[in-house]
């Protein structure tokens, strides 16, 4: 082998082989620079392309909601504007959203994803669950959101939330759900039941937009955030969407929900209250007044004769006094309604009722009442 001189000393020279196929893998590496793309060090991730993917698909479906009510004081009457988000599900131009987004709107305009502009009309509302539907007209190219199934939903699953945050049109957030079967406290009072609890941010105009699953399909309505500043903390709250798919076919047939009805007219006891009336149980509803045409009247439950007053009002004593619905215990109106919920026209229901010193087990066959 012979040697070459350099400045640094003796190097062996290589054979006239490995010369030619050095060359000839520079020639192959200059022409794979040439021919092949480079590597994109902006690549999306297989989640980053879900989240767009779900933003293209659902996003045109997902509408803002601005509302004007008026508002009255001691000198005048002025206009108070309100906006939140919503649903189109239905290619007729029904819109699913929160009660309290158009509550007492005197009116409501509906923005497109494209920016058009319609006005809206009131259709019907489920004050007791937050929903409400409201129509715009049936214009071309309305896309309908799928509804999903909620009670499939799992505390880890990722979700996204669509609305109009702060007026900010189509802001996609994304989380998790934390937990399920929450209960909700509203600003009215009112409590409502089976809530799913996400840390998807939501804000302010969120309420009424979708929660969305990775299929893309609606599985909750945005309502509500826990917050003690008044923004994002990560605790926020939605009705599942199979709450609101229950409620659809009678808000938009009746503009209410037909719901199990009794005709009674009930006083919630406690103990105080039970020991000066003298009364057999602690706890139960007292039945004050029947309706003649209810089922519980054509079931045989009495309502009292003897008027009392307190604290300003007047019910009735002597009536039956409900303390079990088909195995629930009864202590106030909201677990009566939570006994009946669900049923049919025609379900029959037992009903226990003490009546002076005996336990009654009376037959009460349900009606649906808006």
């Amino acid at each position: 082998m012979s040697y070459t001189t350099s400045e640094r000393g003796l190097f062996p020279q290589p054979p006239l082989k490995t010369v030619i196929l050095r060359h000839v893998l520079l020639l192959l590496a200059a022409l794979s620079a040439v021919l092949l793309p480079a590597a994109d060090s902006h690549a999306l991730t297989p989640e980053e392309k879900i989240n767009i993917r779900v933003y293209r698909e659902v996003s045109p479906s997902v509408v803002n909601i601005t509302t004007t009510t008026l508002i009255r004081d001691f000198f005048s009457i002025y206009p108070q504007k309100g906006a939140g988000s919503g649903s189109i599900i239905d290619p007729a131009g029904y819109v699913l959203t929160n009660y309290h987004v158009i509550e007492g709107a005197s009116e409501i305009t509906v923005t497109l994803s494209n920016g058009d502009k319609y006005g809206a009309t009131f259709v019907g509302a489920d004050p007791e669950n937050d929903i409400a539907i409201i129509k715009i007209p049936a214009v071309k190219g309305l896309l309908p959101l799928r509804l999903g199934d909620s009670e499939r939903l799992q505390v880890g699953q990722k979700v996204y939330a669509i609305g109009n945050p702060f007026g900010l049109a189509s802001t996609l957030t994304t989380g998790i759900i934390s937990a399920l079967g929450r209960p909700l406290t509203t600003e009215s009072g009112r409590v409502i039941e089976n809530v799913i609890q996400t840390d998807a941010p939501i804000n302010p105009g969120n309420s009424g937009g979708p929660l969305i699953d990775t299929s893309g399909e609606v599985v909750g309505i945005n309502t509500a955030i826990f917050s003690p500043s008044g923004g994002n903390v990560g605790i926020g709250f939605a009705i599942p969407v199979n709450t609101a798919k229950a409620l659809i076919p009678d808000l938009i047939k009746y503009g209410r929900v037909k719901r199990p009805w009794l005709g009674i007219t009930g006083v919630p006891l406690w103990r105080e209250l039970s020991m000066a009336l003298r009364l057999p149980v602690d706890t139960g509803i007292l039945v004050s007044e029947v309706d003649p045409k209810g089922p519980a009247a054509r079931a045989g439950i009495r309502g009292g004769n003897r008027p009392v007053e307190i604290s300003g009002i007047i019910f009735y004593l002597g009536g039956d006094i409900i303390v079990d619905i088909d195995g629930r215990k009864v202590t106030s109106m909201d677990d009566l309604k939570k006994a009946l919920r669900g049923r049919r026209e025609g379900d029959v229901v037992p009903v226990k009722v003490v009546r002076g010193n005996r336990v009654l087990t009376l037959k009460v066959r349900v009606r649906l009442k808006t």
